[in-house]
């Protein structure tokens, strides 16, 4: 069966190929790509027990990616699921304290968006050659501390592409940020603003919406994409490690097959959870998806109330993926649940432009039911990080910490004791400082590095390469910008 894509606010529901909705990244009329249909898997979860996650991936992403030919779909997936990950599993499952971490954690920049980066330069490119595209591709994207640098390593170097990378100078770790500015390659560009993500990303989308700059851009052989998770080439293939836990977990006989389990997953962006949403409705038997914020918590409020409101103070938390006012990505389950229907999306979209909230109805919210949302505070994130530690001896950054920390509210509000896979989707070595401050507070006064070395020792696990390689590397990146002159850089940048 083929799957095309849509807008989510599109009323004539104009269909396009899943190489166009990639190379596209976002629609013309500001909206998000969605699948016309969510696929059902095609084979049994005991045969995708066996498999690796390589071929795991490849029965996922064939039926999302319907206009790829196999050839053109394992090359993109054995190209980027190979020895830039430092395990043969890619995405292993770790018991501790009643749940199972999926570390997502295994790649290049040592954070969940090498999962899905990865893959998307592969996707991209051979997209461009399917619809004969002659111009280069400029990849522009906001980050909240974790995508710019996965989308940086991955687009380094490729061939007929540009990437610039806008950051919040001062929201983001000490380690994200070095990752950022020592990144190499003649067609990476990083840009600190002098703001927060969310103004990062709506300049980014003020320039995809902006006709007159892709006019410009196309007449000097350029044309925009994205890496942000709005992109679906980024989204999809993050289903996939869901439907391998699943089948990880009945390979190693924890589950019987068809048995329900919970998914907890730290949210800002809100892709993360929409994969697993996305992996249960093609018939993956999950029950609840726990949606964990830290104290920026729209979402957290969004599922207890109705009510998205991003009228707030912009909380700097040390989960600063997660500080996160406007999760673009629920643009995509809001317009599932209003039936598919572009215009009532379209209209709550309009709302939080216009006033920053919008209120979706009753009928809406009965469709959530397999949602649940909570929120960890900076103390008990620390303090679940410290007792996770002293109890088993397993080190989790902040982000999963958030994770784990929710599910332990949730377990106490519900009883519900089934099978849960915790979305782990940072190492602790991106967060030292944060990470080893909750362990003993006495860590806080050393330098970062110090605390890499010390927390390799703690946790009797090996530094990984992708902060060896940043302790002594050249800083080749130092631009910093107002937001409102982000635009003129990217076309200083592209000598436009």
């Amino acid at each position: 069966m083929s799957v095309n894509y849509v807008s989510t606010r599109d009323l004539n529901k104009q269909e396009i190929t899943a190489s166009q909705a990639i190379l596209k990244g976002l629609a013309d009329d500001g909206g998000l790509f969605v699948p016309t249909s969510i696929p059902k898997l095609e084979v049994p979860i005991e045969k995708l027990a066996e498999m690796t996650y390589q071929q795991v991936a490849y029965e996922v992403l064939k039926l999302f990616l319907s206009d790829f030919t196999e050839e053109e779909l394992k090359h993109c997936i054995n190209s980027a699921y190979d020895s830039k990950f430092d395990t043969e599993e890619i995405a292993p499952l770790v018991y501790a304290d009643g749940a199972y971490y999926l570390e997502l954690f295994h790649g290049a920049t040592i954070a969940f968006k090498d999962m899905a980066l990865s893959i998307l330069p592969h996707l991209m490119i051979t997209s461009a050659r399917k619809n004969n595209i002659k111009n280069d591709i400029v990849i522009l994207t906001a980050t909240s501390g974790d995508t710019g640098k996965a989308a940086l390593a991955g687009f380094a170097d490729v061939e007929g592409t540009r990437i610039v990378v806008f950051y919040p100078k001062n929201g983001v770790s000490a380690i994200q940020e070095r990752q950022m500015v020592t990144q190499k390659g003649d067609n990476t560009h990083v840009v600190g603003i002098k703001g927060n993500f969310d103004q990062a990303q709506t300049g980014v989308k003020q320039m995809f919406n902006d006709k007159a700059l892709a006019a410009e851009l196309d007449a000097a052989g350029f044309q925009f994409s994205s890496a942000n998770s709005i992109n679906i080439g980024r989204l999809v293939p993050q289903i996939a490690y869901y439907v391998y836990a699943y089948s990880k977990l009945l390979a190693e006989e924890k589950i019987t097959s068809g048995q329900e389990i919970n998914v907890v997953v730290p949210t800002g962006n809100f892709g993360n959870i929409l994969a697993a949403y996305y992996a249960k409705n093609m018939g993956l038997p999950i029950a609840k998806l726990v949606c964990a914020s830290n104290e920026n918590k729209v979402l957290y409020d969004f599922f207890t109330t109705g009510e998205y409101d991003k009228n707030r103070d912009f909380i700097l938390t040390n989960s600063p993926s997660m500080d996160i006012l406007i999760s673009s990505n629920l643009e995509r389950l809001i317009y599932h649940i209003a039936g598919n229907d572009a215009a009532k999306n379209a209209d709550l979209m309009e709302s939080l432009k216009a006033t920053g909230k919008y209120q979706i109805t009753d009928d809406m919210r009965a469709k959530l039911d397999s949602f649940y949302g909570n929120y960890a505070s900076e103390l008990e994130t620390g303090m679940t990080i410290k007792d996770l530690y002293d109890e088993t001896g397993y080190i989790i950054d902040t982000h999963t910490g958030v994770a784990a920390s929710v599910y332990n509210k949730y377990k106490k509000e519900t009883g519900d004791d089934k099978v849960t896979v915790i979305a782990s989707t940072a190492s602790p070595f991106k967060f030292t400082r944060a990470v080893m401050g909750a362990i003993d507070s006495a860590y806080e006064q050393e330098e970062d590095f110090v605390l890499v070395d010390k927390l390799s020792e703690l946790g009797k696990v090996a530094v990984p390469n992708a902060i060896e390689e940043i302790r002594s590397a050249p800083v080749r990146h130092d631009t910093v910008v107002e937001v409102e002159d982000m635009c003129a850089e990217v076309k200083r940048f592209l000598g436009i």
